[in-house]
């Protein structure tokens, strides 16, 4: 038998046929008596059954052959002794492996096992082997367990029963048999063991899950190939890739143990986004998970991930499912560019949100921006029939009766759930979208409540940071994201990009940070709450325009804004998602808060407003706007007024504003600090009978002087013999020109002051 060499270490004996002089009579130490020169002992050149042998008359009770060389003991190795005896005449002995254990001193190990197996010689000239193993773990099948204070070992066998006998052995064998133990020892099981071949053609699903079953707490190791898996899979264990599997797209890959996406991508053979689809697939079909983390990897995709197309399974979920820790990055592969197609259609009011005999439906993708006369800001195409050539929307138009050309521009996202028709709190927090300048960030789902996005950085987008194309942003949660625009040395009104947009009701934003955009969100549905955040817009231009920071998209809005940092930007109020913006009844421009903002401006035009509102359709009205806390500072020059109103479709009808307060607000370099009610201090010093007194234009939008709530005379009247009048004026409302002025009407010509409080509405 070939020499056995572990680690460099020679284990086997030497072979009787190189001398006698290493084979000990007792325990193998050197300098004790050996088998040269001994009378019933002999070396054998020839035997039938073993070439050269030892030759022994058994004369002592127990008759020990030991090896004197010392064979070393590793932790983690296990050797195997093995002998061939048989018997030639004489008494028939028992016979074992036998051994003496040393320690690293050379002392002898005390209480541990020194012995094999016992086997009988029951006939002669029969071929009996005996084997023991012997390492340092206790493990099954190991004979000699001993433990880690052994350094090396003496071996060979023991004869013993009735002496007289005479036996041949065979030379001794000590060999490496670690590799028994190797599944114990690693903790690894090996799918190859249980029929997987790696060829890349054989369908191991099965092998997979038989690998899986008999590890038992073990790890699973996938080794190196390629693993056709033909069916979902489930790892209940541990498992390690080294080989590559191939799976078909409704195949499932379950690591319940490693759900993350850097085993997703070992188990992928690096290709990251195939890695990230299947375990976007797992996590949305799995139960053992609610979150799947990133690793902290940043994803090279060279296309949008279809997020619904790698669950083509599911149309609606609604459980919590977490996406968290990782960049995704858009790379230069030619697939990010927009599709843009135009097309005829009609519409119509009584059809509202719906484009018919629309021409070239079939190429119109949903997700879709939507452009053209009369249509609003963000409006994306939700749904669309080849059939019936019809085209849903995600909002009404306000202008567009009748039939005209459109365009419809589908950008191309990092992230696409448009797919879904549903899918509810669904998170992702701590991811980068990197958008190269190439894609666009996130796209949500048509329909859901409650998705969060929150610690996530949108790094120059093409287009848009996030999209909702249909009502996926009900109860929408946007906490503590960075936008960061590509468009920062552009001019504010060449800008393009948007950082978010919203549909539905009851939208949280947070604390979130957004440079340069074209505008920081544009806001349909009701009852968001917009609050903490910090967006800026301006630029280097001299008196330069800037664009809104917020759009409100419903007159109705009922939304708080709130301690935010408004910076080079402005809140546009607007209706241009009604299908009939005439004001014939409701509330009209109502519940609006603002709050406790800073406002800032640098390098604008004297006309710039912070607070703009645009109505669309004639007779609108404020009814129920609540500006107070703020601070409105201009810097480096002096703008007019903190609000005003954009006329460019229609004026609002100042003579029946309501519930409008403009109260405790800061203005520096504001022309016009805005007060409703407003304080104005009067005096007259020529003696008439009609005061006029003037608001100075610091009513709210420069409404009209409708109502006199209070008036305080700070003053005696005197009459033109300046005899004190004890009787008071009354007032007389919307005097002048503007409406803007209240005349204050005596008995006679009277001369004086007064304090006098003022209302733009009712």
């Amino acid at each position: 038998m070939n020499i056995a060499v572990t680690e460099g270490v020679v284990l086997m004996p030497t072979p009787f046929s190189e001398g006698l002089d290493v084979w000990s009579r007792g325990d193998g130490l050197p300098g004790s008596d050996s088998y040269q020169n001994l009378a019933t002992a002999a070396f054998v050149p020839a035997d039938a059954d073993f070439a050269g042998c030892l030759e022994i008359q058994k004369t002592e009770t127990v008759q020990k052959l030991r090896y004197m060389g010392e064979t070393p003991i590793f932790p983690g190795v296990y050797l195997r002794v093995t002998a061939r005896i048989k018997a030639l005449a004489g008494s028939l002995p028992n016979v074992r492996i036998g051994a003496w254990a040393g320690d690293g001193n050379g002392n002898a190990l005390p209480g541990v096992t020194l012995s094999g197996a016992t086997a009988t010689l029951s006939s002669y000239g029969e071929v009996v082997e005996v084997s023991a193993i012997v390492g340092v773990g206790s493990r099954r099948g190991v004979d000699m367990p001993w433990g880690p204070g052994a350094h090396h070992g003496h071996f060979g066998i023991d004869l013993f029963g009735p002496n007289g006998g005479v036996v041949r052995v065979d030379d001794i064998v000590i060999e490496d048999v670690t590799e028994v133990f190797i599944r114990d020892l690693v903790n690894v099981v090996d799918v190859r063991d249980y029929g997987a071949v790696g060829d890349g053609v054989a369908d191991e699903s099965a092998a997979f899950e038989a690998a899986d079953a008999a590890a038992a707490g073990r790890t699973v190791f996938v080794s190196a190939g390629t693993y056709r898996v033909s069916n979902s899979v489930t790892f209940e264990n541990h498992v390690v890739f080294e080989g590559t599997l191939t799976m078909p797209s409704a195949a499932i890959l379950s690591l319940t143990k490693d759900f993350d996406l850097p085993t997703y991508v070992d188990a992928f053979g690096g290709d990251e986004e195939e890695a990230l689809r299947k375990a976007l697939q797992s996590l949305l079909n799995g139960a053992d998970h609610e979150s799947l983390d990133l690793g902290g990897r940043r994803v090279s995709l060279d296309a949008p991930v279809d997020v619904h197309a790698a669950v083509s399974n599911r149309d609606t979920f609604s459980q919590r499912r977490v996406l968290r820790n990782g960049q995704l990055r858009a790379e230069d592969s030619g697939q990010w560019a927009p599709l843009s197609v135009s097309s005829n259609a009609t519409y119509a009011t009584s059809n509202a949100g719906k484009l018919i005999n629309v021409a070239n439906v079939a190429n119109i993708a949903v997700g879709s921006l939507v452009e053209g006369a009369g249509v609003g800001r963000e409006i994306y195409v939700t749904a669309k029939n080849n059939a019936t050539q019809e085209v849903t929307l995600s909002d009404n138009l306000h202008d567009a009766e009748g039939t005209q050309n459109y365009t419809f521009t589908r950008f191309r996202y990092l992230l696409d759930f448009s797919g879904f028709t549903k899918l509810e709190k669904f998170e992702i927090e701590d991811v980068e979208f990197q958008c190269q300048e190439m894609s666009s960030g996130l796209m949500l789902p048509k329909e859901g409540t409650v998705n969060v996005v929150r610690n996530c950085v949108f790094n120059r987008p093409a287009a848009r940071g996030i999209t909702s194309i249909g009502t996926g942003c009900q109860g929408l949660v946007l906490e503590s994201n960075q936008f960061i625009s590509a468009e920062g040395g552009a001019l504010t009104q060449n800008r393009v990009t948007i950082a978010f947009n919203t549909n539905a009701n009851d939208v949280k934003v947070r604390n979130n940070r957004a440079s340069q955009f074209r505008h920081f969100a544009v806001i349909g549905g009701q009852h968001s709450t917009i609050m903490g955040n910090h967006f800026f817009q301006g630029d280097d231009a001299a008196a330069g325009v800037r664009s809104a920071g917020i759009v409100l998209a419903y007159k109705a809005c009922n939304t708080t804004i709130s301690n935010n940092y408004i910076d080079n930007c402005h809140i546009e109020w607007t209706n241009e998602r009604e299908t009939d913006p005439d004001h014939t009844g409701g509330f009209g421009f109502s519940g609006m808060t603002v709050t406790g903002n800073v406002f800032l401006c640098s390098h604008v035009a004297a006309w710039f407003s912070f607070l703009v509102v645009k109505p669309y359709g004639a007779n609108n009205i404020v009814n129920g706007l609540n500006v107070s806390g703020n601070l409105f500072r201009c810097v480096g020059t002096t703008i007019n007024r903190v609000e005003r109103v954009d006329t460019s479709f229609a004026p609002l009808n100042l003579g029946a504003m309501k519930n409008v307060h403009f109260t405790g607000n800061n203005y520096n370099n504001v022309a016009y600090g805005t007060e409703n009610p407003l304080l104005v201090r009067f005096s007259q010093n020529s003696h008439a009978d009609t005061w006029q007194i003037e608001t100075d234009s610091k009513l709210p939008f420069s409404g009209h002087a409708r109502y006199v709530t209070s008036v305080v005379l700070t003053s005696r009247p005197r009459d033109a013999d300046n005899v004190t009048k004890f009787v008071t004026p009354y007032f007389s409302t919307e005097e002048g020109s503007g409406k803007d002025r209240v005349h204050a009407i005596w008995p006679e010509p009277m001369r004086g002051d007064l304090a006098v409080t003022v209302r733009m509405d009712s």
